[in-house]
């Protein structure tokens, strides 16, 4: 039996692990940068908040090309508002940028393992639970990425960053399930399933 169920399934891990080796790879830099940040002037720091709100555009622009291209209907246009509400008060609520970081580093790691567990299990290999699985598989890159804090001499390591990093990833995971809800939830409409 092949390790991948699909093509899909070993391009979604493979786009994981590239999520990952990204995240590690920030461990020697990610200290040095995010004091660069903090010593920036008003200026600077607006150019800094502008770049991250260009980066949460492109990912936003991503989703909504996304829908379009999968033609959304009425549920699955107001579970994304939902959900872009949800996204945009924590980003509001969370005013240390190191932190809105985690934010994209861990939903965009737990929505490309929860989508290849996903994808192995509709073509169908066994995957018990695969949300929580990528919840658990996230959160312990996560976990890991703190652990690895400890070596690091321009790091710390911080437990609050292990539960933000958990919530990161569970955000996006439970977007994501509930998007696919919604869109599964469209279609049986559309097949007089739900009539």
């Amino acid at each position: 039996m092949p390790l991948f169920s699909s093509g899909r399934e070993r391009r979604l891990w493979l786009w994981t692990l590239a999520v990952v080796a990204a995240i590690f790879a920030s461990l020697g830099v990610g200290g040095q940068l995010a004091e660069a940040l903090r010593d920036l002037d008003a200026l600077e720091e607006a150019l800094s908040a502008g770049l991250f709100l260009l980066c949460m555009l492109l990912v936003g622009t991503t989703a909504v090309l996304q829908g379009v291209w999968a033609r959304p209907g009425r549920l699955e246009i107001a579970v994304a508002v939902g959900i872009a509400a949800v996204y945009l008060l924590v980003f509001l609520r969370i005013a240390v940028l190191e932190e809105r970081s985690h934010l994209i580093e861990y939903g965009v790691l737990g929505v490309f393992v929860y989508a290849a567990l996903a994808e192995r299990a509709g073509q169908g290999r066994r995957v018990p639970a695969p949300a929580v699985v990528a919840i658990l598989a996230t959160s312990a890159v996560g976990l890991l990425d703190e652990c690895l804090q400890l070596a690091v001499p321009s790091r710390v390591f911080d437990p609050w960053d292990i539960l933000f990093n958990v919530l990161a990833g569970a955000l996006a995971v439970g977007a994501s399930v509930a998007l696919g809800w919604a869109r599964r939830r469209a279609r049986g409409r559309d097949q007089g399933v739900y009539s």
